[in-house]
Formats: structure tokens, sequence, C-alpha cells
């Protein structure tokens, strides 16, 4: 990849999807990208990136070639303690009898494993609570993560986390057992909309508030004004009262708005 090439990608990059793209962050690039050049039969980058950029290619390749550069590592149960607060000190608090709809937003969920723990927690929450209701909307910019999440097929060695009872509760064996895969039962499934969505649109065109934003592991791959910025849209989604949960080595320090720290990287609206 010669210098050229890298600065009209990683400009593109930078400035349609926030992500940050130094010089040093070139080898991850050519890895991530080798795979659209052979699929392509191109012999070199320089070719490559004219045609992402060409009508042609901004129609068909754009799209898979941001899902080529983003990162996507999730795990179920990924950092617990998030989950344990919410079941365990949250929602008794704010919900101890059911009341509205409790609405979260997974947002930058990859291949689903952030929403389908939040969905089990929650359905936790409701066998104990009846008359608790939950919905949940999952977005990521990566449309070949979604499609993974929406089929919503899981290794075994994936849900190594996944409590034993909710294992029994919540998830499905293959019928062939020589597959060691496991899917998610449809009662959760059909509780979460799945969206594609890009943090740097001006509008998420989404019209509803959110008891709770989880946003993990996502802004620590923009810069601080980036981060700032997308850190405001969030609170506006989010009802009076209300959390917004990031990743353990994220912070708001710095920024003014108006979110208290209750927990570890975990904010109140107020």
């Amino acid at each position: 990849m010669t210098d050229n090439d890298f600065k009209r990608l990683s400009a593109f990059i930078e400035r349609e999807l926030g992500i940050k793209m130094p010089p040093a962050k070139r080898v991850m690039l050519e890895s991530r990208l080798s795979r659209r050049l052979r699929q392509h039969r191109f012999t070199d980058y320089g070719s490559y990136v004219d045609y992402v950029f060409s009508e042609d290619g901004t129609r068909t390749e754009l799209i898979h070639m941001i899902d080529a550069v983003t990162t996507n590592k999730t795990d179920f149960f990924r950092e617990a303690d998030h989950f344990d607060f919410l079941i365990n000190q949250w929602l008794p608090e704010v919900r101890p009898s059911g009341g509205d709809e409790f609405k979260i937003w997974s947002a930058g969920c990859s291949t689903g494993e952030e929403p389908y723990t939040m969905a089990m927690v929650l359905e936790e929450y409701r066998r104990a609570v009846p008359a608790f209701k939950w919905s949940i909307l999952a977005t990521d910019i990566s449309t070949k993560v979604l499609d993974h999440a929406t089929e919503a097929i899981y290794e075994e060695e994936k849900v190594a986390e996944v409590p034993l009872d909710y294992k029994k509760r919540y998830l499905l064996r293959s019928k062939d057992r020589a597959k060691r895969v496991i899917r998610i039962k449809p009662e959760l499934r059909s509780k979460i909309r799945f969206n594609r969505l890009n943090f740097m649109d001006d509008d998420f065109g989404i019209r509803e508030r959110f008891d709770v934003v989880f946003c993990r592991n996502v802004i620590i791959y923009f810069d601080r004004p980036t981060q700032e910025k997308l850190i405001r849209k969030f609170y506006d989604l989010i009802i009076p009262g209300g959390l917004l949960f990031l990743g353990h080595s994220e912070t708001l320090t710095g920024m003014d708005i108006q979110l208290r720290s209750i927990a570890p990287t975990v904010y109140r609206k107020f």
C-alpha cells in the first residue's frame, strides 16, 4: 500500500467513520483489506482504492470495505459487573414492580453477544417481576456483523461465560451435535431490533428515548472531539435519570456533560 493509497483510505475512514487511523495502523489496514483485493482479483491496493471510490464501487464495494476495517471484538457477559449492577442494583431501585417498557440501546452491538446478554439479564428480572416489560435496540455500522447477530448462531465455546441456568433457559443446541453450535431462543430474539447506524451521521433517525445506553469499548477508537460529540448525542437520547455504560478503558473525564459517575464506567443523566 503506497503512502497515497493509505492517505486516501485513512482520510475517508476518519472523516466518515470517526475511527482514528494513524500511520501505525497501516499494516493492520493492509491486512484487513487483503481479502477484498483477492476477491476482486486486484494485484495492488491502488487499483482497489480507485475502485472503492468509483461510482460502481461506492454502490457495491464500499460497505464491504467498511465491514473489513471496523473492529468487532465482543463476548457474552463481557465486563460482567455491568450486568450485575443492572439487574441487582439498578432495576430493583427504578423498576421494583414493572412500570413502563424498559428500553435499552446496545450502540455498537457487533455480532450480538452484548444485546443477547442484556436480553438474558432482563428476562431473568422479568421472571422475578412479571409486570416488567423490556425491549432492546441494537445497532452497528457493519452489515456483516448485524447479519451474524440476527442469525444468532454461535460456536459453543463462545457461550462459556453464560451461567448454566441461563444456557438451559435461553440457548438451543444444534440437533447435529457434530456442529457444536447454539442458537439464541426465538423468545429473546424477538425482543431485539437490529439496525445499521453510523455514529458519524448527523441524525441517527432514532425518535425514542432509552432508560439505558450501552456503548462499551467503542469511543476509544475515536478522537476526543468525536468522542464528546457522540456522548452528547447519547445524552439527548437517554431519559432523565437514565444510564450510560462505557467500557472500562473509557472515561468522560474532562467533558462538560451532565452525566455523573455512580459506579465504575456507569454514568447517570441528571
